[in-house]
């Protein structure tokens, strides 16, 4: 009883890899392609070659509570040639949060190196979601591998961490 179930889930396996799509930056708005030309840029600066994104590089979700797609593009994955460290140090990986605006334009809000984050459930229905970032110690008034996790509620307005 238990290969046939492992058949099926094989075959299930299989079908969703094939209709995976490969990552198209064209499928994101204007202002998230701007954000994914940084990889472009930081990798020829570098003389790294081509640049490979991961499939979930972009994370559409509502964080603003107004029911429209933000965005997090989050370039931990991605690869410039063969290199795995364009994007990454000790600081953790370059990350960019971009909210949609009532007219539809894609406005970049955040823009830095976290090494992880959790998006948090809104304090209230339909509200805007808090993220929790874990940051390189030196934003707590530490250093490196120190524990240092921040919590911002996303909106349309920038913010940035800044060093003590």
């Amino acid at each position: 009883m238990r290969h046939p179930m492992l058949l099926l889930v094989l075959v299930a396996s299989a079908a969703w890899a094939e209709d995976a799509k490969p990552f198209n930056p064209s499928d994101y708005p204007p202002g998230v392609q701007t954000a994914l030309r940084y990889a472009n840029e930081e990798c020829t600066s570098q003389d790294g070659g081509e640049v490979s994104f991961a499939p979930d590089t972009v994370r559409q979700i509502d964080l603003t509570g107004d029911g429209r797609d933000d965005y997090i593009v989050d370039f931990s994955e991605t690869k410039c040639g063969g290199r795995e460290t364009t994007y990454c140090g000790t600081g953790g990986c370059v990350m960019n949060i971009l909210v949609t605006l009532p007219d539809g334009s894609v406005r970049k809000v955040f823009d830095g190196y976290v090494r992880s984050y959790t998006i948090m459930p809104p304090a209230v229905k339909r509200g805007a979601a808090r993220i929790r970032f874990d940051l390189h110690g030196s934003f707590c008034g530490g250093f490196g591998p120190q524990a240092c996790v921040k919590q911002k509620t996303i909106t349309a307005t920038p913010f940035a961490f800044k060093q003590p």
